[in-house]
């Protein structure tokens, strides 16, 4: 990559009242595209995420996931002198990012409705649980909204887990899914931005963007019909298509798409010819409803293999498949290391690695700064908006910092 190229959002500046990790992913990433992204922290402990664990070298992994590149700022936004700063800080801004408490930005006069008279310009994009317009607030607007509490209203737990019991996706993907539309619309609104002159506001709920990822389920339950089935980590209505034991005790995942698949799969991987015939699995709706007689042929069949010699039996025949790793095995994945995925960044507690941003292009690099400090940067950005240095050592003495 050409580090020396300009990259996209270079002299974008965003300020961002973010905690947790829906707010914190979406501006990363415009600070991995070269946006500065000055992040106000709350003085003394800063986003609680902060303090969520201790497994990176005695920081949080949250937080060293989705915080590199950015500024620290520590700021009592409640405090009457904090209100001077955000001003200043707002008036050089092009994006403002916020995902507080529901009403907590209002009551800060930091709504889109008031900030857009005096910063025409400035993009807003206000990230809640449940969405915050006020022409059309709903009666969950006011809602607390966690991670898992999104992912069970958005009806993601009913199809996700085993048939006898639900289970919650293994990462933050309701924080995720509302971090990436927010990034996504962010910079669609500075493209929009580009031909009108105009700033916007954008009002991103987490419920609406896991209900858009929910789309399958939703269109295959259309008109009261039967919803998917909880399959555990197999495929609801697709079979074979999910993991089986192989006979060293690994397991191995496969998915079959068509008809074409299932005949080499019979001839190539189970040796079992005769099984492509066999009406009980003549298609995948046939094959879906004697699915425990099917699992039964093919975990008989890869008993005297090894996870590898399925593996090499399953890309021979040209039928999809992985390996069920772990996150061990995923910091040494062979396909990461060899397309060099991974480099370091700077934080804290010293250097750590971290994956280069999906996405690779030779136009330009992305900003891989470090993982900062609470408050670190809270001096040299006061001083850039002409505070001086007794002025700050005043606002640290009276807590506005």
């Amino acid at each position: 990559m050409a580090a020396a190229q300009a990259r996209p959002l270079d002299g974008i500046t965003v300020v961002t009242l973010e905690h947790a990790v829906a707010a914190p992913f979406c501006t990363r990433q415009l600070a991995d595209l070269g946006a500065r992204v000055i992040k106000v922290e709350r003085p003394g402990s800063g986003d609680f995420a902060r303090a969520y664990d201790e497994r990176v070298k005695g920081m949080a992994s949250h937080f060293v996931w989705s915080n590199r590149s950015k500024e620290s700022l520590t700021l009592d936004v409640k405090h009457a002198q904090a209100r001077r700063i955000l001003e200043q800080l707002l008036a050089g801004a092009d994006v403002l990012v916020q995902n507080l408490a529901p009403g907590a930005a209002t009551r800060l006069g930091l709504s889109f409705e008031v900030l857009h008279t005096r910063h025409p310009k400035l993009i807003v994009c206000d990230i809640s649980g449940y969405g915050d317009d006020p022409k059309r607030p709903g009666p969950y607007r006011d809602k607390k909204a966690y991670d898992l509490l999104i992912q069970s209203e958005s009806g993601f737990l009913s199809v996700t887990g085993s048939p006898d019991e639900p289970a919650k996706a293994g990462c933050s993907i309701a924080d995720i899914a509302a971090g990436m539309y927010a990034y996504s619309s962010i910079l669609a609104a500075l493209i929009q931005r580009g031909r009108t002159g105009k700033g916007c506001r954008i009002d991103v709920s987490m419920l609406e963007c896991m209900v858009e990822w929910m789309g399958y389920p939703l269109y295959y339950a259309y008109d009261g019909a039967t919803p998917p089935p909880r399959a555990g980590a197999a495929h609801a209505t697709i079979y074979p298509y999910g993991p089986f034991p192989a006979g060293d005790g690994k397991t191995v995942m496969l998915g079959l798409q068509n008809e074409r698949e299932w005949a080499a799969f019979c001839r190539l991987v189970l040796r079992q010819p005769e099984l492509v015939a066999d009406g009980r699995f003549a298609s995948n709706s046939r094959r879906v409803a004697n699915q425990q007689v099917l699992h039964a042929l093919i975990v008989e069949a890869f008993s005297t293999l090894t996870a590898a010699q399925v593996i090499e039996r399953l890309d021979e025949a040209q039928i999809a498949n992985a390996r069920m790793n772990d996150m061990h095995d995923v910091w040494q994945h062979a396909q990461l290391k060899a397309r060099g995925r991974w480099t370091e960044v700077g934080a804290p507690a010293g250097p750590i690695a971290a994956l280069l941003p999906p996405g690779t292009t030779d136009a330009f690099a992305p900003c891989m700064n470090p993982v900062p400090a609470l408050g670190q940067h809270t001096e040299a950005i006061l001083g850039a908006l002409g505070w001086n240095r007794t002025e700050i050592e005043n606002l640290r003495r009276e807590g506005v910092i």
